[in-house]
Formats: structure tokens, C-alpha cells, sequence
């Protein structure tokens, strides 16, 4: 009976092999014609009958590799040599799957042993080189971090993913990378292509994060750094972009409140401390030295105001709202070809009808700079009445009358005289509603056919003069100045009646 019995599990025990053998022979046949999920079923219908079989464990390697289930394929090649040391096939599986998931010293030891059992293999040769190379791409990628060269670290990551394709701690760094130095496009596409593989990659969820904060999404980029430090409590670096998001975010809104408050001293002092929070924020950084650009105009520092612009702009070149800020403090100390440049960037960018007046404004601005200024020459305001031009009038017109200046030198009395017919020319213009009202709109009144023509003495003798008449002319007349604390007063000569 016993006898018997063992010869049953002998046959049994055939039975199974040849059945499982069969099992291998269809995957083979799936596998040669690329069906990897069909030869996949076969393979482990063949090792579920010989669970201690090397080579199906070794076939079903081979196509969980081409299926791309590399942490898959990587038990199974292991399962494989453990079963058979031999099994050089089996090794190089295992060190090809290490190697794809960025693990490059396993891989080595596993080409080592291939090496061991067929030296001549030209195939582990390759390999062996391609290991080594990730392991010095690696060490520049450290290298590089620390030195902050990011763009080093990307390029170094895209070499070794070249052979280790599978690796999530290469696509991490390089996305982390990408982030660093602003790319957040592809940053964000590098990381959801991890998750939609790992979701609870802590790493991929961290970059994520980092994406959002950067952009100045503070609240989302909070919910994604929480949900890293689930996956991972230990991960330091979404631990402290958290720490700094909340900070930011809390900081920014205290200075709003305060700016809308009208407190604008106080706002300064907050958008300023919030700037020191974290120098890698570009976009929030850039919207923070524009908020408190806005404050320092409010305060009358527009140099500061103009300066904090720039910065913004130097973070972030497309921020419009910058430019505009930039442009009216630019508008507000006259520096107006500075204005037109900042304005004309805008409408390059915004054509709308709002930013084409502000150009069109900065343009009549600038256009007006270029010419003289009637009203600096009089000394008065823009704004000034009638009665305030003729007052101006009189106190320059006795100011540089060549008479005063009789006993200078040529140099001065030349100057004086250039002086004297300005003051004449720019009463003329401003004294005549028309004429003033052109210029003020900007347009060149020579271009108008208006009469320009004028003689600043007659001006001079007109205004001064009275029904006796009125002859000054160049030093013939002994007519003396006589000021007062705040007048001047004609005292005639014996030759000439002034009124006065």
C-alpha cells in the first residue's frame, strides 16, 4: 500500500509538471506575440502547479518587465536565483530591475554575479557602465543641490532616468528641481504622472505642494503638504514649506488689513517682514514688493516706491500690475520717458483701451517735458488764476529787466536778457485763455498758426505803462529798482513817467 502511494505522488507530481509545462509553452506563445497580460495568466498558472520552478518564475519576470511592473518583476527575478543561484538569466533580471528603479549598487552586484557565471557576456559589460553612470550622475545631482545649480541637478536626472526610467527618486528631484527654478508646468506633470502610479508618494505630494506655493496658491499648497506629512510625518521639507506657508499667508493678510485700514506705516512694516520669510517665493515675493510699492507711494517715498517695482518686476517679468505701479510713480516725479516705456510694455501685453490712455497720457506727458515749461519760468502753479499770472509776471519781469542788470558783466547781462523775453513769452501764452489752453492739452502752438510773435518790451511796456506812455529802452533810461520785502517799485528817471 505504501509502495503504491508513493508511486501516485510520483505520477501526480509528473502530472503537475507536465500540466505547468504546458501553462509555459502558451505564455511563450503570448509573449512572442507581445499578448504580456495573457503570457502573464500562463506564467503564474504554471507556477501555482510548481510553486519551486526558477524559470517560470524567470518568465513571468520577463513579462512583468515589459508590462512595466518593475518593483513586480524585480520579487519574481529574486525568487528566481534564490530558487537557482545559477540562474544567470534570473540575475540579470534583477540587476536590469534594480537599475530601472534607480537603484544602481544593487544592480552591480547582480552584474558582478552574471559576470561570475559567463564572463564573456557583452550585454552585463553594457551594463556595468550604465550603473556606474547613474551612481556619478547621482553625485553631481548632490553636488549641484547644494550649490543651488538646479538646472545641473535637472540635467543630471534626465541622464541617469535614461536608465533608470522607473526611477520615482529621480522624476522627484528633477520635479523638485523643475519647481526651484520655476517651471511649474513641468514640475506638476512630473509629479502627477508618480502619483496616478503611487498616490501616496509623500515626495510626489511634497512637489505638488511646492508647485501650488509657489504660484502663490498658498491654501491648496497647505493641503497638499499635509497630506505628505500623512504619507510621510518624518519628511522634513513639507514640514518646513508648510511652516513657511502658513507664515506667508498670515503675514501677507495682516498687511493688507492694515493697508485697507489706512494704517500705511504699519502695512510697510508687515509686507516687509513677510519678504524675509522665504526668498525662494518668487511669485508671492513679487506681489509683496508691489503691495508695499503701493504703500510707499501712499507714504510719499517714491523712489523706494519705484525700487520695490522693479523688484517685483525682476521676480516676475509679466506682472502688469508692477509696470502700472511702476508707471504712475514714474508719472508722479516726472521722469516720463521712464513712464512711456513701463506704459508701452503694458499695452504690448494688455491692449485695452485703458492702458492705451495711460500710454497716450505718458506720451502727451513726455511730449510737454520737452518744451518750455511757462509755468516753472513764472514761477507759478499750474493750477494758478489769472490774477496769480500777473503777479508772477511782474515780480520776474522787474527780476530780470536788462536795466537791472546794467553794471553786471556781458556774460550775465546776456543771460538776463534771455530770461527777460522767456518771462515776456510765457505771459504771453498763459495770460491768453486760447493760447493757454493749447498748451495745456500739449499742442505746439507754432503748429497751430498762432501768432507767437512778440516783444518783450512792448509786453513790458504795455503792462507797466500808463496814459503818459512808457519808454524803456536798454540803458537810456535811468528808471532805478527800489524792492521792498515784497514788491518791486519803479522809481522813474527825469527823462521818462512811469506809473506805478
Amino acid at each position: 500500500m505504501g509502495g503504491d502511494g508513493k508511486f501516485d505522488n510520483v505520477l501526480s507530481s509528473d502530472c503537475r509538471y507536465q500540466e505547468a509545462e504546458g501553462f509555459k509553452e502558451q505564455g511563450n506563445v503570448y509573449y512572442v506575440k507581445k499578448d504580456y497580460a495573457e503570457a502573464f495568466n500562463f506564467y503564474t498558472k504554471a507556477i501555482d502547479l510548481c510553486p519551486k520552478n526558477a524559470s517560470y518564475y524567470g518568465n513571468r519576470a520577463a513579462t512583468l518587465m515589459m508590462l512595466s511592473r518593475y518593483r513586480e518583476a524585480l520579487e519574481d527575478s529574486q525568487q528566481a536565483v534564490r530558487l537557482d543561484d545559477t540562474f544567470m538569466k534570473g540575475h540579470m533580471r534583477e540587476g536590469k530591475c534594480h537599475l530601472l528603479l534607480g537603484n544602481a549598487m544593487a544592480a552591480t552586484r547582480c552584474f558582478q554575479k552574471v559576470q561570475e557565471l559567463e564572463p564573456e557576456s557583452s550585454q552585463v559589460q553594457q551594463e556595468l557602465k550604465n550603473a556606474e553612470s547613474i551612481l556619478e550622475f547621482e553625485r553631481l545631482a548632490e553636488i549641484s543641490f547644494e550649490k543651488r545649480d538646479f538646472r545641473m541637478v535637472v540635467f543630471c536626472m534626465d541622464r541617469a532616468l535614461e536608465s533608470a526610467s522607473a526611477c520615482h527618486r529621480f522624476k522627484v528631484l528633477k520635479a523638485e528641481c523643475l519647481a526651484l527654478l520655476g517651471r511649474y508646468p513641468e514640475a506638476q506633470s512630473v509629479a502627477s504622472d508618480i502619483l496616478r502610479m503611487d498616490s501616496t508618494n509623500g515626495d510626489a505630494l511634497y512637489v505638488r505642494g511646492l508647485c501650488l506655493y509657489y504660484e502663490d496658491c498658498i491654501d491648496k499648497a497647505v493641503q497638499f503638504f499635509v497630506q505628505a506629512l500623512r504619507m510621510a510625518p518624518d519628511h522634513e521639507k513639507a514640514r518646513l514649506a508648510c511652516r513657511n506657508a502658513k507664515a506667508l499667508k498670515a503675514k501677507k493678510e495682516e498687511g493688507n488689513k492694515a493697508f485697507k485700514e489706512g494704517s500705511f506705516e504699519e502695512a510697510y512694516d508687515l509686507y516687509s517682514e513677510a519678504l524675509t520669510i522665504d526668498p525662494n517665493n518668487i511669485k508671492t515675493n513679487a506681489k509683496l514688493y508691489c503691495n508695499r510699492a503701493t504703500v510707499g507711494s501712499k507714504l510719499n517715498k517714491l523712489e523706494q516706491a519705484i525700487e520695490d517695482c522693479t523688484k517685483a518686476i525682476k521676480l516676475d517679468e509679466t506682472y502688469i500690475k508692477a509696470y502700472l505701479r511702476r508707471a504712475q510713480c514714474y508719472m508722479d516725479t516726472e521722469q516720463y520717458e521712464e513712464a512711456v516705456r513701463d506704459y508701452e510694455k503694458v499695452y504690448q501685453t494688455e491692449k485695452t483701451k485703458e492702458h492705451k490712455n495711460l500710454l497716450k497720457n505718458a506720451q502727451l506727458e513726455l511730449k510737454k517735458s520737452k518744451r518750455k515749461d511757462y509755468y516753472k519760468v513764472l514761477g507759478v502753479d499750474k493750477n494758478a488764476t489769472e490774477d496769480e499770472i500777473k503777479k508772477a509776471y511782474r515780480k520776474r519781469a522787474l527780476m530780470h529787466h536788462p536795466d537791472r542788470h546794467s553794471g553786471a558783466s556781458a556774460e550775465v547781462q546776456k543771460e538776463e536778457e534771455k530770461k527777460f523775453k522767456e518771462v515776456g513769452e510765457a505771459f504771453t501764452v498763459l495770460s491768453d485763455p486760447k493760447k493757454k489752453s493749447r498748451y495745456d492739452s500739449g499742442h505746439d502752438l507754432e503748429d497751430d498758426d498762432m501768432n507767437m510773435d512778440f516783444d518783450a518790451n512792448n509786453i513790458f511796456k504795455a503792462f507797466f505803462g500808463g496814459p503818459g506812455g512808457f519808454s524803456f529802452e536798454g540803458n537810456s533810461c535811468k528808471a532805478a529798482l527800489l524792492f521792498t520785502s515784497h514788491n518791486y517799485l519803479l522809481i522813474p528817471c527825469s527823462d521818462c513817467t512811469i506809473n506805478h
